[in-house]
């Protein structure tokens, strides 16, 4: 168990790491000035989404560390398939928690630069998720992940 929690660290480390944190510094230090927006101290409410979308990241990698075995990474994705938590109200909680800390960011520094980055990035992922992702969960795990899609959506949480 100790060896997919340092796996986990490790993904969490390089890929949701550089996204949230890497290169928005790098676009708020190089372009920063640009874009920018003012809304006064409700900027202080983007924090809420950066706290909410590191929990939701953290609930779901514990989720695939000891129900799938796995991590979130393809090249290690979880053996079993993961239908737990988040997971039981939408089929990519991950991305949402990731998608949720940029927005936090968007919010917090006031930047349009963030805005149209985090644009790009939910962009990505729904392309991701939809021509690799779902294929390749199908081919996996068969039935139970069709019959898991028709019951959980994809992005909107379900929570009736």
């Amino acid at each position: 168990m100790l060896k997919i929690w340092l796996k986990n660290i490790l993904f969490l480390l390089i890929a949701p790491t550089s996204v949230t944190i890497l290169v928005p510094w790098f676009l708020l230090h190089h372009h920063g000035h640009q874009l920018r927006f003012d809304i006064g101290g409700a900027r202080y409410a983007g924090l809420a989404f950066i706290v909410l979308g590191a929990a939701i990241y953290i609930w779901c990698d514990w989720h695939f560390a000891v129900t799938g075995k796995g991590t979130p990474a393809p090249i290690d994705a979880p053996k079993v398939l993961v239908m737990k938590g988040l997971f039981t109200k939408v089929r990519n909680p991950f991305y949402i928690g990731i998608v949720a800390v940029l927005i936090g960011e968007t919010i917090f520094f006031q930047s349009g630069v963030l805005f149209i980055f985090t644009a790009a990035i939910l962009t990505m992922f729904h392309c991701f998720v939809l021509f690799y992702e779902e294929p390749h969960l199908k081919k996996i795990f068969g039935a139970s992940y069709e019959e898991y899609c028709k019951k959980t959506p994809r992005w909107i949480p379900k929570f009736w």
